[in-house]
């Protein structure tokens, strides 16, 4: 628990805004990647302090529409599985007072599967701490202005778009997706 807080804190201090709305335009470029599986599990779910609970199935229904809204774009001529465990969230609770101004996060890990090639492009899943985007609403702290499943959908959107983001350096960086390339 004490390194679930930690893992918060210091995401929360080097968090960047994300911006998840960009679905209408042009995906970034992922070479010859398309999306095969899209399989979220949550076999150890853990939450957070002050927190909403929120379920299993939940979580790997906003995670999956989420996933699915943003890399079923991709038309590549090769299938890549993405493989999801949701390990931890925190969704701020209402009431809380403004000058707390909790703010909600999720922490997830990445598996990146090769279909033709039949093995993990990674060998360790990539951990990924999402934090909810800062807007209007979510300045004085999600939980005073959102629902729930508004926070949840908020976090999966973010949490698709941080896996992009890691996708394309990955791309860029070690050559995964280039087309003819097994890597």
């Amino acid at each position: 628990m004490l390194r679930f807080i930690l893992t918060i804190f210091a995401a929360l201090s080097l968090a960047a805004c994300t911006n998840p709305n960009d679905l209408d335009r042009t995906p970034v470029e992922l070479g010859a990647f398309g999306l095969g599986h899209n399989v979220v599990v949550a076999p150890n779910l853990t939450k957070g302090p002050a927190s909403r609970e929120a379920s299993k199935e939940e979580w790997i229904a906003a995670m999956e529409k989420a996933v699915q809204e943003r890399f079923s774009r991709y038309e590549g001529d090769k299938l890549y599985h993405l493989g999801i465990a949701v390990e931890g969230y925190v969704l701020a609770v209402p009431g809380v007072p403004v000058v707390a101004s909790p703010k909600s996060a999720l922490i997830i890990n990445v598996t990146v599967w090769d279909d033709a090639a039949q093995k993990k492009l990674n060998d360790e899943p990539e951990t990924i701490t999402v934090i909810e985007t800062i807007s209007g609403e979510t300045m004085i702290g999600s939980g005073l202005t959102q629902s729930k499943e508004k926070q949840i959908e908020n976090l999966s959107r973010n949490a698709a778009k941080l896996i992009q983001n890691w996708l394309r350096r990955q791309y860029l960086n070690e050559g995964w997706f280039k087309p003819g390339n097994e890597a």
